[in-house]
């Protein structure tokens, strides 16, 4: 079944941000590069994005899925357009698209 497991924020400062949600919620946040880090613990997570090139406009809901490119093909039956195609990450793969509300979101699967 498809859930959203993940939200990644775009994160002008990568360092303060990290701080913040540490401070504020106790999250543990691991780092991947210099422009990216978030929680990991297996259930909705969060991504911290310092990468203006990758960074989204406003907060990117991620929708976990089995079947990834199935997923492309219903999504662009049912309307939505993909912004960012099928691209591997550290753990899986995922793709971006927008709803027919212009709101971007993204499919991934675990690897």
């Amino acid at each position: 079944m498809a859930r959203i497991n993940f939200v990644e924020l775009p994160a002008r400062d990568l360092g303060a941000a990290k701080a913040f949600y540490t401070a504020a919620f106790g999250w543990e946040l691991s780092g991947f590069g210099p422009t990216y880090a978030c929680t990991m613990t297996g259930d909705v997570d969060l991504g911290l994005q310092a990468d203006a090139g990758e960074a989204t406009q406003a907060p990117l809901a991620v929708i976990q899925v089995d079947d990834l490119k199935a997923v492309q093909v219903a999504v662009e039956h049912a309307g939505g357009v993909v912004t960012k195609p099928i691209f591997a990450f550290p753990g899986g793969r995922r793709f971006h698209f927008t709803d027919p509300n212009g709101l971007e979101l993204a499919a991934m699967t675990v690897e």
